[in-house]
């Protein structure tokens, strides 16, 4: 069972050579490894947030088990769909879906189901796996899409997820993938970003959804990121800096109407 890519050529380069190229422009000249809980990642095309996403995953020592939740920008499957088993085809190869972690995921709740179907459209996870198997190497991972939802059903969600990933800890990055504010003038998308970013690096997931509601921050990750910070306080991290943050002005220079990029480490 693979997975085929839907954003190869659109939003990577398809070739393998291009690909590795592409990620070694965003690469930063020298980055001090440190350990890490979880990651938060932007999941937009390369021109425009692979600087941030590379920035970010070069910081971190490597793992080889991998657990990645996504927002659900196509409205199909479940409301936290998991795709259980084969592997997923990128450029580089296939990535295996970490089939032992994702039954014991299934098997920990009810809250999080079985879905192929949520996946089979949706970017916000694929665009992660190029740039991670560039810096781990071959790891497995397990897909979770998330819709949004009330802060109760995230952290059954969380208790889920971390019921099954405790024994193995050690092993695994949890990371959320997540844009920020989406098509508003660059002042106004970094402001409201700071407001969301400050309740993340506080591990703060019931502020954060508190703020994003109240400020109608247009944050497409709420369900994926809050549920990260979920899962961040009960492994017991207690910081979270933010390795990089970009408007896709940066790229375009049209600063009327931007998407932000932020790039988190938690450890």
């Amino acid at each position: 069972m693979i997975r085929e890519p839907v954003v190869s050529g659109q939003f990577y380069p398809q070739g393998e050579q291009e690909l590795k190229k592409a990620i070694e422009e965003f690469k930063p000249k020298a980055s001090l490894k440190t350990s890490a809980y979880g990651l938060i990642l932007p999941h937009a095309g390369y021109v425009y947030s692979g600087r941030v996403a590379v920035a970010t995953v070069s910081r971190i020592i490597s793992r080889k088990r991998v657990i990645i939740l996504g927002p659900n920008h196509t409205g199909y499957g479940e409301d936290f769909g998991l795709y259980p088993e084969g592997s997923w085809k990128i450029p580089f190869g296939n990535i295996a879906i970490d089939s032992a972690l994702s039954k014991k995921i299934l098997e920990s709740g009810s809250e999080i189901t079985p879905d192929k179907l949520v996946h089979k459209f949706e970017h916000s996870i694929e665009v992660e796996l190029p740039i991670l198997h560039y810096f781990f190497g071959n790891f497995s991972f397990v897909p979770i899409v998330c819709t949004v939802a009330a802060l109760a059903a995230y952290e059954k969600v969380a208790t889920q997820i971390f019921s099954a990933a405790k024994e193995h800890r050690e092993e695994i990055i949890f990371i959320a993938s997540s844009d920020m504010t989406h098509y508003e003038p660059d002042s106004a998308a970094r402001r409201k970003d700071r407001m969301a970013l400050e309740h993340i690096v506080n591990l703060d997931a019931e502020g954060l959804v508190k703020t994003v509601k109240r400020e109608n921050i247009s944050m497409c990750g709420i369900a994926p990121v809050a549920i990260l910070l979920l899962i961040m306080k009960k492994l017991g991290a207690n910081k979270a800096n933010v390795s990089l943050y970009e408007t896709s002005a940066e790229a375009t220079g049209d600063t009327g109407s931007v998407v932000g990029y932020a790039g988190v480490v938690i450890s």
